[in-house]
């Protein structure tokens, strides 16, 4: 990155994971490693592990705003990405923000449970979200289950992909990692189709936030001035080279290495 040049700026509503693999330190990480910078609005305390979650707190919904527009107020943002709201009361708070700023493209990771299917998300969550976040966003990046939680009548992934269009975000990445097949496949629609699809091969472990990374790292993509099916490709793998060298840091899901390249 030239001297001259001013880091492009990505505002992050996510929670706080104490061990540092998913969430905001995820957010952060992953858009460092673009030479963007993150700024971040914590939506919920997590009390987790590379283990589980075991519980959490939503931050006041007053509070969330109070952070948003001191940095809002201050600097030229030129994304928002949004991962774990936890409450209905953060997301109608976090809606009302994003309507007095409609200019700025949302990047929506629609964070429903941890990795080890943990809830996190209080009840009424999932209808603030369908109905007042994603009509909003530019895109979102469900993974397979998240779909089938927020679509109600489609029976498979593509037709779910389709309803969750219908509720007016403008592109879905939906990712594969959690399908029964033998390789990853994920598929970007819009224009109540598919526009593209993106394989892997399936890795042998579990990994903590790389859902965080994948989101993060488009967002970063997107305000360096990529498309939004180059900026997916270019975002899914990054994060597979994240998952590849990923290290066992605790007992359970192995941590993403988001600056893979330093790595000896």
């Amino acid at each position: 990155m030239k001297t001259d040049e001013t880091k492009k700026v990505v505002l992050c509503f996510s929670g706080f994971d104490p061990c540092g693999g998913a969430g905001i330190q995820a957010d952060i990480e992953a858009i460092a490693s673009h030479a963007c910078h993150a700024v971040s609005v914590i939506t919920a305390l997590t009390v987790q592990n590379t283990c589980g979650v075991t519980n959490y707190q939503s931050v006041s919904a007053n509070l969330v705003i109070q952070q948003a527009r001191s940095v809002l107020e201050d600097m030229q943002v030129q994304a928002i990405k949004i991962g774990m709201l936890g409450s209905a009361e953060v997301a109608e708070a976090v809606h009302s923000l994003l309507m007095d700023y409609p200019q700025i493209p949302v990047i929506f990771d629609p964070v429903l449970a941890a990795g080890g299917g943990e809830s996190l998300a209080q009840e009424n969550l999932r209808d603030v979200m369908t109905k007042m976040i994603m009509p909003l966003c530019k895109i979102i990046t469900p993974n397979t289950l998240e779909a089938k939680q927020l679509a109600l009548h489609g029976d498979n992934d593509n037709a779910r992909a389709i309803e969750l269009l219908d509720m007016g975000c403008e592109y879905v990445l939906l990712t594969g990692t959690h399908a029964q097949s033998e390789n990853v496949v994920h598929k970007l629609f819009s224009n109540n189709r598919c526009l593209q699809t993106y394989m892997y091969e399936r890795l042998p472990h579990e990994y903590h936030g790389s859902g965080c990374t994948l989101a993060a790292s488009l967002a970063s993509f997107l305000v360096q001035g990529h498309e939004v099916v180059s900026a997916c490709h270019a975002a899914l793998d990054y994060t597979y080279k994240t998952l590849q060298h990923a290290q066992p840091l605790g007992m359970g899901q192995l941590m993403p290495e988001r600056f893979f390249w330093t790595v000896k």
